[in-house]
């Protein structure tokens, strides 16, 4: 009983930190573009990304609790697990460095599992790097679309378009919320499937309030950080950039599986500036955020790696 319950914080605490992750991905160029305000931006992000992680992620979180480890994954061990994601997330949270916590996730499973003697579903996670690979390539080509499509609209460029493009954008990044919450919830709570604790649904309610809370409580360094220091564009790029991330990862999870928010937005962000022939992205900060990506999840193998390892020689004597 008491180590369902630390699980359960521990869970909790994941998905908090993830909540205030994702603020940027999700609501960073309605806010760089002043089309919505900082504390109505976290609360209507606090509001759908729930609202998704309860009721769009049941695919999800059965997927990736029953498709990527093979054999039972004991309470102690998904506590170590969760618990090595979220300690990077929070560090890559501090640190104001976009990551993505799905790839630091899994590459925790994949580390915990040798030590620990359990199988991997090698199909699932060659479909999964399939996935990473080709999200933020199409995100890309989208981008560049849907950018091209906005400058041909004739009603983009009458008077008032500006405050109408712009509640499209909020409206864009309302989508993008609700498809972080179907699409990482599972990073923090679908171990619950693993484990048999619970169902989808409680799961998807569970790991959808650590979420909230998180964007509520921690959510403005990283929603600051994409606003001001990453995102160079003007509303009908990012409105563009920010239909085609929630378009990506929604599509995505209508599968079962999940891709990474950032990931999706900065190639959907790539796309708008080559239909302008602008640069979108400062390209320090770019560098920043392509290393988070690579140490991210190599620090979620070793550490999860060394944390089973640990625990077997404490259980086996």
């Amino acid at each position: 009983m008491i180590a369902i319950v630390v699980l359960i914080l521990t869970a909790l605490a994941f998905a908090w930190s993830m909540g205030a992750h994702y603020t940027g991905a999700c609501m960073g160029m309605p806010y760089a573009t002043k089309s919505i305000g900082l504390r109505p931006a976290l609360g209507m992000m606090a509001v759908m990304t729930l609202i998704g992680a309860a009721f769009l992620s049941h695919r999800v979180l059965t997927h990736i609790g029953h498709g990527i480890i093979v054999g039972q994954l004991a309470i102690i061990p998904a506590i170590i697990v969760i618990g090595v994601a979220f300690l990077l997330t929070a560090v890559f949270t501090q640190l104001r460095i976009p990551t993505s916590t799905i790839q630091i996730l899994v590459f925790a499973l994949l580390g915990s599992a040798g030590p620990l003697g359990l199988g991997i579903e090698w199909n699932a996670i060659l479909q999964l790097a399939v996935l990473w690979v080709l999200a933020p390539v199409i995100a890309c080509g989208l981008g560049f679309l849907f950018t091209r499509f906005l400058d041909r609209l004739p009603w983009i460029n009458a008077s008032g378009s500006p405050r109408m493009i712009g509640q499209t954008l909020v409206i864009g990044g309302a989508v993008a919320s609700l498809a972080m919450g179907a699409n990482d919830v599972s990073n923090a709570t679908a171990v619950f499937l693993s484990v048999h604790f619970c169902g989808p649904l409680l799961a998807g309610l569970i790991g959808g309030a650590g979420l909230a809370v998180g964007i509520l409580t921690w959510g403005r360094p990283l929603l600051e950080r994409v606003a001001f220091d990453v995102v160079k564009m003007d509303m009908k790029m990012a409105t563009a950039a920010q239909l085609v991330q929630a378009l990506v990862v929604l599509t995505a999870v209508l599968f079962g599986y999940f891709t990474s928010m950032n990931q999706a937005l900065i190639g959907a962000m790539a796309g708008a500036g080559l239909a302008r022939d602008r640069q979108t992205i400062d390209t320090r900060v770019i560098i920043g955020i392509v290393c988070g990506w690579l140490v991210g999840p190599g620090a979620g193998f070793a550490l999860s790696y060394s944390a089973a390892r640990a625990y077997q020689a404490i259980v086996s004597g």
